[in-house]
């Protein structure tokens, strides 16, 4: 292997982590407004495998508690809503990329619809995620744009945003 090859996996993991990181001090952004009284997130991921997205989001989330519930498959869904339940965050925030629940997967849909039934609204930084049933999205995997999914909101009992895009 050359060495130029570990240096160029090295800079594509940084960029791909520097754009997590706008995506989700946008996201961030975006919620402390709409829901200003939420004040802890929680995530489920494969926190090993998504550890880039992961210490991006953390860092984004600055004067949140960020709660990581760790899930290696879909299996142990079932566990992290058991966590969630009994931990009571105020959102949660779906980590783009993640192969267990990340935007898009089958856990992830599951994840809102229990969630929002308990009233935990959850936020996405992709179409994919607004249209699974994340209450608010905004992200590069937006176009930039804001979206909601008002139904899932009003399950939540949260506002959408103003000037949203309802999906």
């Amino acid at each position: 292997m050359s060495k130029s090859r570990p240096v160029a996996l090295a800079l594509v993991m940084l960029s791909a982590s520097l754009l997590s990181a706008g995506d989700y001090e946008a996201l961030f952004g975006a919620m402390r407004k709409v829901w200003p009284g939420k004040a802890s997130v929680a995530v489920v991921c494969d926190a090993n495998a998504s550890r880039p997205s992961l210490n991006a989001l953390t860092a984004a989330a600055s004067g949140m508690r960020v709660l990581v519930v760790d899930v290696k498959g879909p299996q142990d869904m079932g566990k992290a809503i058991g966590s969630l339940s009994s931990h009571k965050p105020d959102a949660i925030v779906l980590l783009e990329g993640d192969h267990v629940a990340g935007d898009g997967s089958s856990a992830a849909s599951f994840l809102i619809q229990r969630m929002a039934a308990q009233k935990v609204p959850t936020a996405a930084t992709t179409e994919a995620g607004a249209k699974q049933g994340a209450a608010l999205a905004i992200g590069s995997g937006t176009g930039g744009k804001l979206l909601c999914n008002a139904k899932v909101a009003a399950v939540a009992g949260v506002p959408v945003p103003a000037g949203a895009t309802s999906l």
